[in-house]
């Protein structure tokens, strides 16, 4: 067990153990979660364990787009009023729920879950890439706009899928510099997102 851990009951010990391991959670944060659920009514603690069985159970990802979804394809896919001669390329489903706020969009979306990076040895091969390649294979998609984020990962990502890309299509287009660098997609606010869309350019 993490030294960093303070004694506690197996159970607890436990738990406290697998909040660490997600994300962003460190020993400290881990051991307040842990504890919330302890003081938790068991009703509440019972709906938060049965809602995190139904997203590993029910979720899937769409065979089109690789958002998740519960049905395949997802609506999005399916919306016969979005425009399918775009195809937007994101890094995470979050994003898609960032953009889809701002209603500026109404192409199709692609979400490769992940960006290039080397020190954490994810390569191309790890992301969605060839069912992005077979999405464009027909001739019917006329612009993929690159909206991954405005990172060293995402700059990476979007320069090796320009290369990949632009001998299919007329247009591949980037997101406008309204972004800040070094942030996340999902982080930005509405205004600003709308504003990098609409302000995009030929990459």
């Amino acid at each position: 067990m993490n030294s960093d851990f303070l004694p506690a009951a197996a159970p607890v010990a436990d738990l406290i153990e697998e909040f660490h391991k997600l994300p962003g959670i460190g020993s400290k944060s881990a051991q307040r979660l842990t504890y919330y659920l302890v003081r938790m009514p068991q009703e509440e603690a019972r709906k938060l364990a049965e809602t995190i069985l139904a997203v590993k159970e029910r979720i899937i990802f769409c065979s089109q787009c690789q958002n998740i979804s519960e049905v395949d394809p997802c609506p999005i896919c399916t919306n016969p009023e979005r425009d399918r001669s775009m195809i937007c390329v994101l890094e995470e489903p979050l994003d898609v729920l960032a953009l889809e706020r701002t209603h500026c969009y109404k192409g199709l979306y692609h979400v490769l879950h992940g960006a290039i990076s080397p020190m954490n040895g994810i390569g191309p091969e790890e992301l969605r890439l060839r069912e992005l390649l077979d999405r464009l294979k027909d001739g019917s998609v006329q612009e993929v706009v690159l909206a991954t984020n405005p990172n060293l990962e995402g700059e990476a990502t979007a320069m090796y899928i320009h290369r990949l890309i632009s001998p299919l299509i007329p247009k591949v287009t980037r997101l406008a510099r309204g972004l800040p660098v070094g942030g996340d997609l999902e982080y930005a606010d509405e205004v600003t997102l709308t504003r990098a869309f609409q302000g995009r350019q030929e990459f």
